[in-house]
């Protein structure tokens, strides 16, 4: 329904209609209309349902392809791009409906087919063939997760919205009508909203008032890193707030900056112990017992978690774990910092306690930048 609109919304930009009841508006709407007319010449002669199937084809194409794009630069890559359209157009969504039905769990009445989903906890049985024939958003659903299977997926993982809390139950109604089991095979995650804050006003949007942000938007604003870090550092179930201002500065209240610009100090420290040709020595003889003060030891507990906050983060498929437990190393390395001496001062020569503490900036350093990097954000060696 909505690409219909969509389309219906570039074929009376083309040719300089108003927009349709509930269509899109907005300048990128007469932007993609025009490179449609650029890009396919004579479509404004055609007739009119294939000039409105021309829009909906090629505007669906140069969106995806503007979206595959705009991932490429946040730094975002997806194995599969998959098309609701080719579930339909495969006939896959019939043949689902038949396995499913083979399962025991389809049943017609009153001119509609439906899927017996009460069995298995949802709230009511649901269609999956409405009595005109249409086939519902349900079909295409219960028609993927057996695709996602047929293709070897062990876990489906659904990422939805904040307003679709309702779709969960319906979901893993169709695992346990597939025969599979709901408890181990689909985890659905809910996604809070993200909201924009510019010199403390929140930015409103709307894709079919026109005033949209799109990610290029973030990207320009606030760079590729500060965005993946402040969408990744809360819960899945978090409402995000994304304040340009606080962004876009050098302090600590910057969170992706408070942590980069502690790996930019343990670079710093080790170019300085290279320029005053201090060497941390062999690993054969650095002496951890020298680590003896608070803030020492409280690095090294924290490095010692390292493995642990990754596991959970995977198991629990909650990466903000990785990005909160780096900005507590982060603290604990600028306190570090500021009561220790990792370089010998004037003429003193280095001690063994001077090469065990760069073991330790080098190791903080090491497990900062693995950090960073699995979240997709760069680790500076110069800020």
């Amino acid at each position: 329904m909505q690409i219909s609109k969509f389309a219906g919304s570039l074929k009376a930009a083309a040719n300089g209609q108003p927009v349709p009841a509930d269509g899109y508006v907005g300048e990128y709407i007469g932007d993609i209309a025009k490179a449609i007319t650029d890009g396919v010449p004579g479509v404004l002669d055609l007739p009119d349902a294939e000039q409105l199937e021309a829009f909906r084809t090629e505007g669906l194409k140069l969106m995806v392809a503007e979206i595959q794009r705009s991932m490429q630069e946040f730094g975002t890559h997806f194995d599969v791009w998959f098309s609701e359209k080719s579930l339909h157009d495969s006939g896959a969504v019939e043949k689902a409906m038949d396995r499913l039905r083979e399962q025991g769990h389809v049943f017609e009445q009153d001119g509609a087919v439906f899927l017996r989903t009460t069995d298995f906890g949802d709230d009511k049985d649901r269609v999956l063939v409405k009595a005109d024939g249409e086939t519902t958003y349900f079909a295409a659903d219960a028609a993927y997760y057996l695709s996602k299977r047929d293709r070897g997926a062990e876990v489906s993982v659904y990422m939805l919205g904040a307003d679709h809390h309702g779709y969960v139950n319906r979901l893993k109604a169709i695992v346990a009508c597939a025969g599979d089991d709901m408890d181990r095979n689909i985890e659905v995650k809910i996604g809070q909203f993200v909201k924009m804050l510019r010199d403390g006003e929140e930015v409103r949007m709307s894709k079919r008032a026109g005033n949209i942000i799109t990610i290029d938007d973030v990207i320009e604003w606030i760079g590729v890193d500060a965005a993946r870090y402040t969408l990744t550092r809360s819960p899945t179930d978090s409402t995000i707030t994304l304040d340009i201002n606080v962004l876009t500065s050098q302090s600590n209240e910057n969170p992706v900056y408070y942590v980069q610009y502690a790996h930019t100090r343990m670079c710093g420290v080790a170019r300085k112990a290279a320029q005053l040709g201090v060497d941390k020595g062999a690993a054969q003889d650095f002496k951890p017992e020298l680590l003896a003060t608070v803030w020492e030891n409280d690095i090294l507990g924290a490095l010692g978690e390292f493995p642990r906050i990754l596991a959970t983060a995977g198991e629990l498929r909650e990466p903000h774990r990785v990005a909160r437990y780096l900005e507590d190393l982060a603290g604990k390395y600028h306190r570090l910092y500021e009561n220790c001496m990792f370089l010998p001062k004037g003429d003193e020569e280095p001690t063994d306690t001077h090469r065990a503490r760069l073991w330790l900036v080098e190791a903080t350093r090491t497990v900062m930048a693995n950090g960073l990097t699995l979240l997709g954000v760069t680790a500076p060696e110069r800020m």
